[in-house]
């Protein structure tokens, strides 16, 4: 199978049930779940929780947006940063970490179609913005984040705490196996090298390119997760795709 991207007409709805899903998940958690380290250094589950809600927040309304740049990229000269994201995420823990769990809850299942409404009213001249992602992804516009960027990022988190709560994930193909061949396609292409890929579950698939190349077999959320860093990979799984 060829690994292919998703389109704007598709990454809406994944846009959407996404923000739907991460809401429901939260909605269950113990309290000592909330409080449960992540592999995300530094941040337990409560704290993914508040960067998934401030960054919806962001999306959801331009003032907000340029609140936290503004105030969010000075911070980088306080923590252990690594991207000029990193002060951005630590604004909106920050700010948001007087609330509740219920608070945190409550606001997430109500910010997912502002912030969904928001991405797709951006104006044409923003949304081809140029953005610095740095390796191996490179300037980028806008757009690779409204579209689907900011979609992975929440789902890439619902992942982190699945593995470290302990409970199945909720997966299907048609969503997450989505997700999945989208990544797929967008790693392909940046590393180059010929692989045949054998993603196990409910969310996988077979891809190939080229020819000759490695064989690996690993479950599809398990190959996401080293891609994005959490996991240390070998072979062509050395190659990154940031999340």
């Amino acid at each position: 199978m060829t690994a292919t991207r998703i389109t704007r007409a598709e990454a809406r709805p994944l846009a959407e049930r996404e923000f739907e899903l991460f809401a429901d998940l939260v909605a269950t958690l113990t309290p000592h779940e909330w409080a449960t380290d992540t592999d995300c250094t530094g941040w337990d589950v409560r704290k993914m929780a508040l960067h998934v809600l401030g960054a919806a927040d962001a999306q959801a309304s331009v003032k907000e947006f340029m609140h936290q740049f503004r105030r969010g990229v000075p911070i980088n000269k306080q923590i252990d940063s690594h991207h000029w994201v990193d002060g951005i995420n630590e604004l909106q823990i920050r700010e948001r970490d007087h609330l509740t769990n219920d608070e945190v809850v409550a606001q997430l299942q109500a910010v997912g179609p502002n912030a969904v409404k928001g991405r797709w009213g951006t104006p044409p001249p923003m949304r081809y913005l140029p953005i610095l992602f740095g390796p191996p992804v490179g300037w980028k516009p806008l757009k690779y984040l409204l579209d689907v960027g900011f979609t992975r990022d929440v789902w890439a988190h619902r992942i982190d705490i699945h593995a470290v709560i302990g409970r199945p994930m909720e997966l299907t193909a048609e969503h997450d196996g989505r997700l999945v061949a989208d990544i797929v396609a967008e790693w392909a292409d940046i590393h180059g090298e010929p692989f045949e890929l054998i993603l196990e579950g409910t969310a996988g698939g077979k891809f190939s390119q080229g020819a000759g190349g490695e064989r690996v077999e690993i479950d599809a959320i398990e190959f996401i997760r080293v891609l994005s860093g959490r996991v240390t990979g070998s072979g062509v799984l050395r190659h990154p795709l940031p999340l």
